[in-house]
């Protein structure tokens, strides 16, 4: 069995997480396996392209929305309000 990276963990987490529904970085990495790793999820996040992979459904600890490698903070925005997990 092979094992996983810790970026791969990261992937499947965040591929898990349901529409209307966000995760903060820092509860994508406690779930991926390392609390300590919120920044390394970011940049994940950052340079995901996959679009099997929600990225727009990681949001910051402090409630703020956080930056979108695919059209910025607005198309993040809008794309969350369209799945309901904002008003």
């Amino acid at each position: 069995m092979v094992k996983k990276t810790f970026k791969e963990k990261v992937l499947d987490v965040v591929r898990k997480i349901p529409k209307g529904k966000v995760m903060t970085y820092k509860e994508v990495a406690k779930r991926a396996g390392n609390v300590k790793a919120s920044r390394a999820v970011g940049n994940f996040m950052k340079s995901n392209y996959d679009k099997t992979v929600p990225c727009h459904r990681v949001i910051r600890s402090d409630g703020k929305i956080g930056d979108y490698n695919r059209g910025g903070q607005f198309a993040k925005i809008a794309l969350l309000k369209k799945e309901g997990a904002l008003k």
